[in-house]
C-alpha cells in the first residue's frame, strides 16, 4: 500500500558547523589549562536538527537556512544531503559556527564563532511565501525568524506556527513575538523552577499548547484548556546530548501529524530523543 503523503512542513532557522570539545568539567572563570577528553566537528543548529529528525520520520519537510559559499557551508550542505533533508538555501556572508564545550554529564557552553549576515527583505519575503504555502511552519529563534514573526503579528496569516523557546525564562523581550504568534511552544526547564507556571504564562499569550522537556525526568505538556500530560524519559546509552531537544520536538510533531493523542505524542518525542542521544551527531544519518 503506498504511503500517504505527510503534510508539508517548513522549518526555518539555524544550520551551523560546530566543533564539540568534551571536558571533564566546564571551565572556571580563571586562567588555567585543561585537557580535552575528545573533540569532533559536525553539523549543528536547532533547525537542522529538527529537519533531520523529521526527514528520518518520513515527514515531508523543507529546511530554510542561511548558508554561505564557504568551507563550513560546504560541510553543512554535505551533512544535510547525507540526512536526505531538502534545503532551500538563502545567501549569507558567512556560515554559522559554534564551539561547544561539553561534559559527559551533558553540561554545555556554546560559543558563537560566526553568525549569518542579516537577511535582506528579499530573503524574508521568499521564506514568508514558503511559510504561507506550507501546512505547518516551525520558526526557530534567529534573526530571520524574528523578522517573520514580527510580520505575522502585523499582517496575520493562516499557517500554524510552532516554535522552540529553548531555555526561556518567561520574560525575554526577544522571545515575546515568537510566543505571541505560535500555536505550539516548546521549551526546557533550564531557566525556571516552576515549568507548569512558565507554560501557563505562555498559554496566556495565545498558544494552544505548551511542552517543556525536563532532561532525564522526561517531559510535560499543558493545553489551553487546562489538560496536563507527562512522560518519563526513555532509557538511552548516551553518547552526546546535543540535539536531543530537537529530536523530541520532531518526534512529537510527527506523532501530531499522525493524529496521536497528547500522551502518545509525548512518548513519541521521548523515543525520538533517544535517537539523538545515542549518536555522536544530531542524527545517525550524518555520521
Amino acid at each position: 500500500m503506498p504511503r500517504t503523503p505527510s503534510p508539508s512542513v517548513v522549518v526555518v532557522g539555524p544550520a551551523s558547523w560546530n566543533q564539540l570539545v568534551v571536558l571533564d568539567r566546564l571551565p572556571e572563570p580563571v586562567p588555567h589549562m585543561q585537557f580535552a577528553l575528545a573533540d569532533t566537528s559536525t553539523l549543528g543548529g536547532t533547525s537542522a536538527g529538527k529537519a533531520l529528525h523529521l526527514a528520518g520520520l518520513d515527514v515531508d519537510t523543507v529546511l530554510h537556512a542561511l548558508v554561505a559559499d564557504d568551507d563550513p557551508g560546504d560541510r553543512v550542505r554535505a551533512a544535510l544531503r547525507a540526512g536526505a533533508v531538502p534545503v532551500r538555501e538563502h545567501p549569507s556572508e558567512r556560515t554559522e559556527r559554534h564551539l561547544n564545550l561539553m561534559t559527559e554529564a551533558g553540561e554545555r557552553v556554546s560559543l558563537y564563532l560566526a553568525t549569518p549576515s542579516s537577511p535582506d527583505s528579499g530573503i524574508v519575503d521568499a521564506i514568508e511565501d514558503a511559510v504561507r504555502a506550507a501546512e505547518l511552519a516551525v520558526i526557530d529563534l534567529s534573526e530571520v525568524g524574528a523578522a517573520l514573526v514580527e510580520r505575522r503579528l502585523r499582517l496575520g496569516g493562516e499557517t500554524p506556527i510552532w516554535t522552540d523557546l529553548h531555555d526561556y525564562d518567561g520574560a525575554s523581550a526577544f522571545h515575546e513575538p515568537f510566543v505571541r504568534t505560535a500555536e505550539v511552544v516548546f521549551m526546557n526547564d533550564d531557566a525556571t523552577d516552576d515549568p507548569w507556571a512558565l507554560m501557563q504564562s505562555c498559554l496566556d499569550r495565545g498558544p494552544r499548547l505548551a511542552v517543556c522537556t525536563l532532561g532525564v525526568r522526561g517531559a510535560i505538556a499543558l493545553t489551553a484548556a487546562g489538560e496536563r500530560a507527562s512522560t518519563p524519559a526513555h532509557p538511552a546509552d548516551v553518547v552526546d546530548t546535543n540535539g536531543a531537544g530537537d529530536a523530541f520536538f520532531a518526534g512529537f510533531l510527527a506523532a501530531t501529524l499522525r493524529g496521536a493523542s497528547l500522551d502518545e505524542r509525548l512518548d513519541a518525542g521521548a523515543r525520538q530523543a533517544v535517537v539523538a542521544l545515542e549518536s555522536a551527531h544530531l542524527h545517525p544519518s550524518v555520521g
